[in-house]
């Protein structure tokens, strides 16, 4: 199960070291990837700040924090199933088409939040849009640009590729969530009711600029008739493995997703949204630089290794996180995990392109994907009844457990199994 060169851009062309300033590297990347740079930067940022703004809303309208958890555990549930039917197709359907669909159902969706505020109606808008409530990106457009990406890149710069995705979606992210700040300044001036329905229909407005975007994709980023697109034949035993792994992972991580961990810090130091919003801007400005630590990491140690030494410590810092007396010591803990606990994400997103066959990658992509999404989207139903019983941070405690349960069992399964550019 080894991966074959990539029919995309490789030498002079491809050749994007990270020593280079960012503007020089962006500007060296094949024009296809650019525009999923910038597309994954626009949807970045409209989830930095709905993710924080969507339990605002609904404490307005008067639901709790186990509504929250509902509401969240459904959007994750329609995301995950979404993925799942992209990842049974995704061999007949071309990429640009799909990401086409998915950037109007993104619009979709935006329109929807802006003019709903009965609970049963935003449960169904939850479940078939793509709002992301959590701190990473789950939603149906993630296994599609990772299979453009791994397609396009030569190998060697294939990790690179993946920071450089992770990073701008991390960077936008935080500017996304600074911005929710908007909400207390606009509030001497505007009914926050009004305010929260021009936010939601500002991430249908990006919805369209990414439609816009994926438009002017070229046929560079379809599989070659070398190797069409098929379902998983030869690498079916290793996707399988990861995708149960991965689920553990993503079940820790769905207890503290971005919308519940914004509740429990508003209610545990009896903060505003502005502080909120500015702590998660500064969390996932340190998670963006660590995106590029990753990589000399990787080239040093393995990518296995990386994502696991990584992360360990950084769960260690959430569980202590619980336990914090005050809102800056929390911080403090919060600043660390960000500076470690997203490493893994290109490490990550690059092996498992390295270690399945080119025409399994869309196919690969999705069922790693849509088992994450699922056990993301049962923790939140949990983590939201867990909030209602105590005001403790259980749910960090528990998801601090599970991920570094992960880490151990992904170290003793798959340190052995190692992509091209290790051997």
């Amino acid at each position: 199960m080894t991966a074959t060169p990539r029919t995309g851009l490789q030498g002079p062309e491809a050749e994007t070291r990270p020593e280079k300033g960012w503007l020089a590297v962006v500007s060296s990347l094949p024009i296809d990837i650019r525009r999923v740079l910038l597309a994954r930067s626009l949807r970045a940022f409209g989830d930095g700040y709905v993710a924080i703004l969507l339990p605002l809303h609904l404490s307005q309208l008067g639901y709790d924090a186990f509504a929250v958890g509902v509401i969240s555990t459904t959007t994750l549930l329609g995301s995950a199933l979404l993925t799942l039917g992209v990842g049974l197709v995704a061999h007949r359907v071309p990429r640009r088409t799909a990401l086409l669909t998915a950037a109007l159902l993104m619009a979709a969706t935006g329109a929807g939040l802006a003019g709903v505020t009965s609970f049963w109606p935003l449960l169904v808008i939850a479940f078939v849009g793509t709002l992301n409530p959590s701190g990473g990106d789950v939603s149906v457009f993630l296994p599609l640009e990772h299979t453009v990406i791994a397609h396009v890149v030569a190998d060697d710069q294939r990790t690179a590729a993946f920071a450089r995705y992770s990073f701008v979606g991390a960077l936008f992210g935080a500017l996304g969530a600074l911005s929710v700040g908007v909400v207390d300044w606009a509030t001497p001036i505007l009914p926050p009711a009004i305010t929260t329905a021009v936010l939601f229909g500002l991430y249908g407005v990006l919805g369209m600029l990414t439609f816009l975007l994926y438009r002017g994709l070229s046929p560079q980023v379809e599989a070659g008739t070398d190797a069409p697109p098929a379902p998983l034949g030869p690498s079916r035993g290793i996707v399988y493995r990861l995708a149960a792994l991965f689920s553990v992972d993503a079940f820790g991580g769905g207890l503290v997703i971005n919308a519940l961990l914004a509740l429990w810090l508003s209610e545990r130091f009896s903060i505003t949204v502005s502080t909120v919003g500015a702590i998660f801007f500064v969390t996932s400005l340190c998670s963006a630089v660590s995106y590029f630590a990753a990589v000399p990491l990787a080239r040093r140690f393995g990518l296995i290794n990386t994502m696991v030494f990584t992360h360990l410590p950084s769960n260690l810092f959430l569980v202590l996180t619980a336990f914090a007396p005050t809102i800056w010591i929390a911080f403090g803990l919060l600043i660390l995990r960000g500076l470690l606990s997203q490493m893994d994400v290109p490490t990550w997103s690059s092996y498992v392109m390295a270690v399945v066959r080119p025409e399994e990658q869309p196919a690969a992509a999705s069922v790693t994907a849509v088992p994450r999404s699922l056990a993301s989207a049962v923790a939140p139903l949990l983590s939201g009844w867990m909030l209602t019983v105590s005001p403790f941070g259980w749910p960090l405690v528990l998801a601090g457990a599970l991920k570094a349960a992960y880490d151990l069992a992904l170290l003793w399964q798959f340190s052995s199994v190692k992509p091209p550019e290790e051997r």
